[in-house]
């Protein structure tokens, strides 16, 4: 198709609005793992963490959208247990899932009792280079369904390649706010370490084929932060309200 056809043809625009918004849906998961992520980093490094974070899935999804045809075998059973015949796509989301479960379920511990078991403030902080593996291994499992997405929404790599920049740049702008969210208000990482358990479970859910709708899984996560913002307004409210009668107090 001629360039300056494929610019405007209404169907191309159309495949790419669709897909945009669907890539920006499935990478709600990436954000809150990647802003629990750059918590325990020092200062000076979380935005450095989350830029090369970012980039990493960009640059992992662009090379998987050049290589569609060998990434769709990835899909073709390759041995079976049982009832269930497993691809690498079940494979590298089992890998994912259990990854997600035993990261979310240690970060809770540690926030808790912290790394040793004598206190929730007792937090060590990890290394730059600890958390960009980190962040690289789960990009890699997120760009699976990313790209599974864009092949089954789009019939051009252009469009599904601008569709994927247009949701990694929003996530970018994202990150920041949610991270900083989630540094003033410690009770919220509890929350989106919650999350982290929730979307392990349902990658390795998908890895045995029982397929749980992801409306269900955001739907209760858009729910829990509209709850969790209630109650941070109102801690604030109480706050707000005991500074005052101190003053009127102390008049």
């Amino acid at each position: 198709m001629p360039f300056v056809e494929f610019l405007t043809d209404p169907a191309v625009w159309a495949s790419f609005l669709a897909l945009s918004a669907m890539e920006i849906v499935l990478g709600i998961d990436n954000v809150v793992f990647i802003s629990v992520m750059v918590q325990r980093l020092p200062k000076d490094q979380q935005l450095m963490a989350r830029r090369i974070g970012l980039s990493l899935a960009l640059i992992f999804r662009v090379i998987m959208l050049g290589f569609i045809a060998w990434f769709i075998r990835m899909t073709t059973p390759i041995f079976s247990v049982g009832d269930y015949a497993f691809s690498w796509r079940d494979l590298i989301l089992l890998a994912g899932g259990l990854f997600l479960l035993v990261k979310g379920t240690r970060e809770i511990h540690v926030g808790i009792e912290g790394e040793n078991g004598e206190n929730g403030g007792n937090v060590v902080v990890q290394s730059l280079a600890a958390a960009i593996v980190q962040i690289a291994i789960i990009d890699l499992v997120f760009s699976v369904d990313s790209i599974i997405t864009a092949v089954g929404m789009a019939e051009h790599v252009e469009v599904m390649i601008a569709a994927v920049m247009v949701a990694i740049a929003v996530m970018y702008f994202a990150s920041g706010p949610v991270s900083a969210f989630i540094e003033r208000h410690p009770t919220t990482k509890m929350l989106a370490l919650s999350f982290l358990l929730l979307i392990g479970a349902a990658l390795v859910a998908d890895a045995f084929h029982f397929h749980i709708p992801r409306g269900y899984i955001y739907f209760a996560m858009a729910f829990s932060a509209v709850v969790e913002i209630i109650n941070v307004l109102a801690m604030r409210r109480r706050r707000s309200a005991k500074e005052q009668a101190k003053h009127a107090t102390k008049g």
